[in-house]
Formats: C-alpha cells, sequence, structure tokens
C-alpha cells in the first residue's frame, strides 16, 4: 500500500494485516503514488484498483485467466457506479463508451485505474516515457504510450468492478476539469479526440443531474430519497488530476 501523507488512520489498520506492506511516497498526487506502487510491485502482473473500488472474490482470479493469453499485456475491464441513483441507466452509458472508444483506439483503449491491470514487463518498457502534467489522467497516458510501444491495452468485460460516484460531488469547474482531462490526455499525443470532446462536454452539461442523482442517493435503502438530498452531506474526492509539481 502506497501512504500518499495520509492523515487519517488507514496506514495503522493496514499495519495490522501481515500480508499488507507499506511504502511511503511523499510526492502528493495519484500520478506519483500510483508509479510508486508499480515500481515496487514483484509480481508478473500487476493489478490497479482505487481506495473505493469494490471487487468480486475472483478479481485475481480473473486477472490471471486474462494473463493466460500471450498477446496480452495490458487490461481494463467493466466499472459499475454505486451511490447514485438510476446507476442501471448510468453503468449503461458508461460500458457504451468505453465500447466505443476500444473500438476507436484499437492499441490505446482508455484505460481506468480503478480496475485495470498490465505485465510487469510492459510498465518496465514504457515508465519511463511517460508524462507528467497537470489537469490530465495518468491512466490515459500510460494507455498511449503502452499503445506507443507496440503494447496495447484490451477492454475485457470478465474484469469487474464496482465504484464510488464521488466526482459528482465535485464543484462545477473541477467536474469540468476532471471530464474534459480525458480527451486532453490524448490530444496531448496528437491523437484524434473530436468523439472524446463531444463525450466530456456532455458529460459536463449532464453535471447538474449527476449531482442531484448522486447527493440524493439514499445507501441504507439503495434509493433516491428527499431527505437525503435536502440534508446534502457530500464527500467529494480529490481530483486525480491535480497534484504537487
Amino acid at each position: 500500500m502506497v501512504d500518499n501523507n495520509s492523515t487519517d488512520g488507514t496506514a495503522a489498520i493496514a499495519r495490522q494485516f501481515p500480508f499488507v506492506r507499506i511504502v511511503r511516497e511523499s510526492r502528493q498526487g495519484v500520478v506519483y503514488a500510483r508509479r510508486r506502487g508499480f515500481d515496487e510491485a514483484c509480481g508478473d502482473v500487476i493489478g490497479s484498483l482505487d481506495a473505493d473500488t469494490d471487487i468480486p472474490v475472483d478479481w485475481v482470479r480473473t486477472v490471471q485467466r486474462i494473463f493466460t493469453e500471450p498477446a496480452v499485456n495490458a487490461v481494463t475491464g467493466r466499472v459499475q457506479y454505486r451511490d447514485i441513483t438510476l446507476s442501471g441507466v448510468v453503468n449503461g452509458v458508461d460500458l457504451a463508451l468505453r465500447r466505443y472508444f476500444a473500438w476507436l483506439y484499437p492499441t490505446a483503449g482508455p484505460t481506468q485505474g480503478a480496475n485495470m491491470a498490465l505485465r510487469q514487463e510492459a510498465w518496465t518498457r514504457v515508465r519511463t516515457s511517460l508524462c507528467v502534467k497537470q489537469g490530465f489522467h495518468e491512466d490515459m497516458d500510460l494507455a498511449v504510450h503502452l499503445g506507443e510501444a507496440g503494447l496495447g491495452v484490451r477492454l475485457d468485460e470478465r474484469l469487474r468492478a464496482t465504484l464510488g460516484s464521488r466526482q459528482c460531488a465535485l464543484d462545477w469547474a473541477e467536474f469540468r476539469m476532471y471530464a474534459m482531462a480525458n480527451p486532453h490526455s490524448y490530444r496531448l499525443h496528437g491523437l484524434r479526440t473530436r468523439s472524446m470532446w463531444g463525450a466530456a462536454a456532455t458529460v459536463v452539461v449532464l453535471y447538474p443531474l449527476l449531482r442531484f442523482l448522486h447527493q440524493g442517493y439514499d445507501a441504507e435503502r439503495q434509493k433516491f430519497s428527499w431527505v437525503t438530498l435536502l440534508r446534502g452531506e457530500l464527500v467529494p474526492r480529490v481530483n486525480p488530476a491535480t497534484f504537487v509539481d
């Protein structure tokens, strides 16, 4: 586990488990923390999850099964969102977009850092060429560099994970930056991004609705609640596209 300057009891809890090794990364931000974790990993295949990722009990077994195929160098999977009303609709749209962009970028399909895996040797080949820039997504940058190295990323829907929808709790400016970082990450590398800009802009336009659906979701009853909405208790995530240089 990478301790990226945490101030709560997370590291102390992790130390209670003998199978957990904790390393410290003082440079603040997901871009540094994830890379440090990848560098410290010692297996043939590196799995990547976020702090709020829930995975099925067979997630590791699924990764092992996928990588029995020698041609697979990196894989990203299907995600579902919790903590949001009409999650079925949101998940359906998300999957449709992932399938489309996997088709549009056959060697550099967008990876999801919260649900992905890659070979250790693939990481070793591209790690020194990766970009460190504000306002872009480091997992997408990784996908582009893997594609440029002839390694490629595959979308495999057998690899499933459930994520929180805390990005909907960001204020409008932060949410806009979060969404627009998707096409920006690809434009930096000279890839065509018209469709991705369109998708990102649509998501930004839908921000008020998404925030409404997230803020009004009653996790205990697993449905929309006006009481929950009016209570207005939101816990936004840190925008992963920002970090300390």
